[in-house]
């Protein structure tokens, strides 16, 4: 039996995700919560096959709490869930140690078979995905501008991008507002970008924001 969390701050999608993988004999959702501190002392509590991870949560990033996770059971497979596209957000996960990869859009076939293989050892992306890193891996391509920034610094960015306020940045991800600063300045450097309106404009191109 696949022992399962569900970590994922819209009790709503927990329902619906729990009446799909209710249907599979082989599963059991034992526990669901919707931050990532109630997640880490379910983990220290109870014995689980497979993590499933919201990416975007209050309070702690799905980066943050993926590593709080695997500083605390580092063999436990952890299957990210997630409305970001994939092909944008899917390595960054799988390079915090993330066994795999699903967007909330895909459908409930893909994600049984995610859990099932994750849950014995293995690793999970869309067929879509591998073929395009396998491209990428073969044609030795040159990195965006974005995928030079760290995952805290990607995060910055998209919420830059999708019009919050510094102040509003910092309350969310519990900083101070000047640190928020130096982040974006420091993204504005790595990308070569002048202002927040250029920033937007690349991220909506590159199709950065869920």
């Amino acid at each position: 039996m696949i022992r399962l969390l569900i970590v994922d701050d819209h009790a709503m999608f927990r329902q619906g995700l729990k009446q799909i993988l209710a249907k599979q004999l082989d599963m059991q959702v034992v526990d669901e919560v919707g931050n990532g501190s109630d997640a880490l002392m379910k983990i220290k509590d109870e014995e689980y096959n497979v993590v499933i991870l919201d990416i975007s949560m209050p309070g702690k990033s799905g980066w943050e709490i993926l590593a709080d996770i695997k500083n605390v059971n580092p063999d436990l497979p952890v299957l990210v869930l997630s409305m970001y596209p994939e092909d944008q957000y899917a390595v960054r996960m799988l390079k915090a140690g993330a066994s795999g990869y699903v967007t909330k859009e895909s459908a409930a076939d893909e994600l049984i078979t995610a859990i099932r293989k994750v849950a014995n050892g293995g690793r999970y992306v869309s067929a879509t995905l591998a073929e395009r890193l396998a491209y990428i891996v073969g044609a030795h391509s040159d990195k965006l501008p974005h995928q030079l920034l760290s995952n805290r610094e990607f995060q910055v960015m998209c919420l830059l991008a999708a019009g919050k306020t510094l102040k509003e940045i910092a309350d969310e991800l519990y900083l101070s507002e000047k640190t928020i600063t130096t982040y974006r300045a420091r993204i504005l450097e790595k990308m070569q970008i002048r202002n927040n309106v250029e920033l937007t404009h690349y991220v909506i191109q590159h199709k950065l924001l869920g």
